[in-house]
């Protein structure tokens, strides 16, 4: 019996989920159904409203081999699992005459910990000598999250930290979870076979599809140890966000905080000379640190250098003294012993790296108003790694709204290992073989949307461009009219959060409309509070510009203050720029203006969430009429139809504004 088409697949499951079928849709899932057979690798930009979970997820349940599919937002793991793949999966049973299994798999620090929950965190002398859950009182906020977890303990099947409705604070989910290095193993510890994360790995090892997230992915590609099952096809969503992402995870830190809270854990199950050893290099890393000026490090300072051998040297010490060492008077001294292990471990492993003094390593110094100093090492490009460990021995299907940046997929597939695109037929593909480069294909299946009706992208080429120092009064007086002609309707993307708060500050002041400020309430109150009313105004800073899905009339402008360039004192995107010019290339258009360009394609893409939706995107910085590289920047937004005509922009949000309150 031949294999039913995936366009009769779709089809059943479109009408499952009671969609619309749309041209875009279907050849995504024509070109995955084709790459993931070839077995080759594809790019593919599906606009929002294509239905791009449909697009991969179908042809990925024909094919009938595991599939891990990537994400990297809560949202959309959410919505996989809860309502994606449920219908997806009954939908094509009748046709493929199998009932494909599905599992969601995240980090052991998600799930909650049954031994942390009833022995306690192990404690360090300094810290306090009784339970959390003891010392905590009931009336305090961190005693109601306490006593609640227990409660939710007793009713939860997956120990999921997302399932827990409401919430409770990252200081209360860290006195019941543990990292992978902190945790015992299921046949030493006493919750073994109850643990809820062992559990996630068992039904992810049955599954044929395992929604993850980019972190676990990140984790399973850079530790050596697999941590997902094996699998035939990675779908990577959302995948604009996954450089940032295995950047993120391949980074290292030391804190004084952290080395003294790593001496607290180890001193009483070593000998006292590896203690002493530790303690007085902790104690020269601290004297050191609050002396740090922010900035990076070409070359590791003679004084830091030395305070890292003595760190490196004395984890060593302590990770040889804890094999031989047993304190009677420590209470559940594995977990005490597997905490501090852990602890040591990453100092020893961080210091070590930066004193390789890699070329290929990045260090810098932090300095944070609540936190301190923090010394960081990252690496300069994440591309070799992607490419050596995700593009073999599998098909790899990424997908985003934004993956053409400039008109092309170029400046996204460098960033993720992979030759330029221009480069096409067998001849090219012999050529990227032989170079161990990875052989691809991009395709953008368009949007539902017609944007050039929808939307007006406003630059407002008159105002005075923005400086580092400058107040930047007329941008201001800008916003506050563009902001009244909307009647409010206006979610403000800004650059930093300080221009954020001034913005706020300044148009609470003229305008009788609600302003809302990132920070001030949680996100998802805020985003619910600014959906709910058309007068509300949303200001705030990155997340806005990726997380924020308000269809309909209380969207209606969107407004960016400035190009999004990274701060030119950015240790990291600095020094990878820095490198891309050595190299003969273009540093600030492969660096600066592609970290721009998709932080403006997503925030652009807040505008139309729906057929209906009308509206404005207003960049209040002349830069992207005037100079050079305004033209890649507008290339990579959605096609609205474009002016710098601030009168134009006026009468038609108003026009907007009318129609919205008549409707």
């Amino acid at each position: 019996m031949s294999k039913p088409a995936v366009t009769e697949l779709l089809q059943a499951a479109v009408t499952a989920v009671k969609g619309t079928e749309r041209p875009g849709q279907a050849a995504m899932a024509e070109a995955v159904a084709e790459a993931v057979e070839d077995g080759r690798h594809l790019l593919v930009q599906a606009g929002t409203g294509t239905g791009k979970s449909l697009g991969y997820l179908v042809p990925a349940l024909a094919h009938g081999e595991r599939v891990v599919v990537a994400t990297a937002t809560l949202a959309l793991q959410r919505q996989l699992v809860e309502r994606d793949l449920p219908r997806t999966v009954e939908a094509l049973h009748p046709l493929l005459r199998r009932r494909p299994e599905f599992a969601m798999l995240k980090g052991r620090s998600n799930y909650l910990c049954l031994h942390r929950l009833h022995e306690g965190v192990p404690q360090e002398e300094e810290d306090g000598l009784f339970d959390p859950f003891e010392s905590a009182t009931p009336t305090s906020k961190l005693g109601k999250d306490l006593l609640r977890l227990r409660d939710w303990s007793d009713e939860t099947e997956t120990g999921d930290r997302d399932d827990l409705k409401p919430g409770v604070s990252d200081r209360a989910w860290g006195q019941v979870s543990v990292s992978s290095r902190e945790c015992l193993g299921a046949s030493k510890c006493a919750y073994g076979a109850e643990c809820f994360a062992e559990a996630a790995r068992e039904r992810a090892k049955l599954a044929d599809v395992i929604v993850t997230n980019h972190a676990l992915l990140a984790i399973d590609a850079i530790e050596g140890a697999p941590v997902l099952p094996g699998h035939e096809v990675l779908i990577v969503d959302e995948a604009h966000e996954l450089v940032s992402r295995v950047t993120g995870v391949a980074t290292g830190e030391l804190t004084p905080g952290s080395v003294s809270r790593a001496v607290r854990r180890v001193a009483k199950l070593v000998d006292e000379k590896a203690a002493d050893q530790l303690q007085t290099a902790s104690e020269t890393f601290e004297r050191l640190m609050e002396l740090a000026l922010p900035g990076r490090l070409e070359a590791v300072p003679e004084d830091l250098e030395y305070a890292l051998m003595a760190l490196r040297d004395a984890g060593r010490s302590c990770l040889s003294a804890l094999g031989n060492t047993r304190d009677s008077s420590v209470q559940d001294e594995d977990a005490v012993r597997k905490q501090a292990k852990a602890a040591i471990e990453n100092i020893h492993d961080v210091a070590e790296r930066i004193l390789e003094h890699s070329e290929f390593d990045v260090l810098w110094y932090e300095r944070h108003e609540r936190y301190g100093a923090s010394l960081r090492v990252a690496p300069l490009s994440v591309s070799g790694l992607l490419r050596e460990k995700l593009f073999t021995d599998r098909s790899v299907i990424l997908t985003s709204a934004t993956l053409k940046l400039g008109g092309d997929f170029n400046g996204v597939g460098a960033s993720l290992g992979l030759a330029p695109e221009g480069i096409r037929g067998t001849e090219a593909a012999e050529k990227s073989e032989d170079d161990g480069l990875p052989v691809w294909s991009g395709l953008d299946v368009g949007s539902p949307f017609d944007y050039r009706k929808q939307g007006i992208l406003y630059v407002a080429g008159h105002l005075n461009p923005p400086g580092r120092d400058v107040q930047r009064s007329d941008m201001l007086d800008e916003l506050a009219e563009l902001v009244e002609a909307a009647g409010g309707r206006t979610l403000g993307l800004f650059s930093s959060m300080r221009g954020a708060r001034a913005a706020a500050e300044e148009l609470r002041g003229r305008l009788g409309l609600p302003i809302l400020l990132q920070g001030e309430e949680t996100l998802g109150e805020l985003i619910r509070r600014f959906a709910e009313d058309a007068e509300t105004c949303l200001f705030g800073t990155l997340s806005l510009w990726q997380g924020v899905d308000v269809p309909g009339p209380n969207c209606q402008l969107v407004v960016m203050d400035r190009v999004p360039f990274p701060r030119p004192d950015d240790p990291l995107m600095s020094a990878r720029q820095k490198a891309v010019e050595e190299s003969g290339g273009n540093g600030f258009m492969a660096v600066a203006a592609t970290h721009a360009a998709l932080l403006m394609a997503q925030g652009a893409g807040r505008l139309v969430r729906a057929t209906g939706d009308r509206g404005v995107v207003a960049v209040l910085d002349p830069r992207l009429q005037r100079a050079r590289y305004g033209g890649f920047l507008r290339t990579s937004m959605p096609d609205f139809w474009y002016t710098t005509d601030r009168n134009q922009v006026r009468r038609s949000l108003s026009a907007i504004d009318e129609a919205a309150k008549k409707a």
